[in-house]
């Protein structure tokens, strides 16, 4: 997959119910503890095998003590992840995994992440995340009175629409393309030619389907788990931006638990960090194929012609200065030998 979707890049620059089982324990004497963690893609998605993974890992760290309940489809905060966040800070949610673009609206240093063409390939990108950067941002979590368990990759992101194959910025001209609710996406596809539509992910199917925006962006797996491939004719390996997804939960339920109960989440966390990764790594390619299978003209873009678009953002690195936070900015260039 890397030789596929990252190694380009390299030429061109998680109502509380851990009060207990039926039995009222509460986790701090030992009694069985269930967690509801709540995810916003399919349980079929990476995300959603991610997160399953994490709930067996945890049942069988902890001799079954701990029962991690998944929710996936965004059923517990009816597909809006800001609200996601706030419901986890107040505890009416347990755990989530949602994306660090998302966090980026209450932490602005979370969109260091996702500066465009900014990591070389992804072994950089895992380095960061696994590094003194993105460790730092995992404990700013705090302030939110969230707990963040581990830090887990995405794949690059790449682009869908029903008009044309992209090879240049000049391709997005015109284009209704539907980005998060998060400034530095809009500035980079507008940067691009695009007019980008921020929207609920809940919604981008059937915009896409009745035609009021022309297609959309995230990690090949996205579009098939949500079958764009129905409504989408092109899919194009652009690999603009990469963000991350971030297992969290809610401070006081983790800090009511006893010491043991806290390692076990930590480490299957990471655990499943691990496993993501990997299944990332095996997975993207098939996605890709499968895509094509489905009747989906897959085009990818050559060294020269990302660098076109590296080219743009990076006349936009002021303004993401700005955003992001000088200091944490410049860390950042530094991290990737960039400044």
């Amino acid at each position: 997959m890397r030789t596929r979707i990252a190694g380009v890049i390299a030429v061109t620059a998680l109502a509380l119910s851990a009060c207990g089982d039926a039995d009222g324990g509460t986790g701090a004497g030992g009694e069985k503890v269930t967690i509801r963690l709540a995810v916003g893609d399919p349980a079929q998605s990476a995300v959603g095998v991610a997160a399953e993974h994490f709930a067996d890992t945890v049942s069988e760290n902890s001799g079954g003590n701990i029962e991690v309940k998944v929710f996936p489809d965004g059923t517990l905060f009816g597909g809006d992840q800001n609200a996601a966040v706030n419901q986890v800070q107040n505890g009416s949610i347990d755990a989530t995994i949602l994306s660090t673009s998302v966090y980026a609206s209450f932490e602005p240093r979370m969109n260091a992440i996702s500066v465009p063409y900014l990591f070389e390939d992804f072994d950089q990108y895992v380095d960061y995340l696994e590094g003194e950067p993105g460790q730092t941002l995992l404990e700013s979590l705090g302030k939110l009175d969230t707990e963040g368990l581990a830090m887990m990759t995405r794949t690059f992101r790449q682009t869908t629409n029903s008009k044309r194959p992209i090879t240049q910025p000049s391709d997005f001209q015109g284009l209704k393309i539907r980005v998060p609710q998060n400034d530095l996406w809009v500035k980079t596809f507008t940067a691009f030619g695009a007019n980008p539509t921020p929207m609920d992910f809940k919604e981008v199917y059937s915009a896409l389907q009745l035609g009021a925006i022309d297609g959309q962006e995230n990690p090949v797996e996205v579009p098939l788990a949500n079958k764009f491939y129905e409504v989408q004719d092109y899919l194009s390996l652009t690999n603009h931006i990469v963000d991350g997804y971030i297992l969290a939960m809610n401070q006081e339920l983790f800090d009511g638990l006893a010491e043991e109960d806290q390692q076990v989440l930590r480490e299957a966390a990471q655990e499943t960090a691990d496993f993501k990764r990997q299944f990332d790594d095996e997975e993207a390619s098939k996605a890709i194929d499968q895509l094509a299978a489905e009747g989906m003209e897959v085009n990818e873009l050559t060294a020269k012609q990302q660098a076109a678009f590296a080219s743009e953002a990076e006349k936009l690195y002021p303004q993401f200065e700005g955003m992001i936070g000088a200091d944490f900015f410049q860390t950042t260039l530094e991290f990737v030998g960039r400044s």
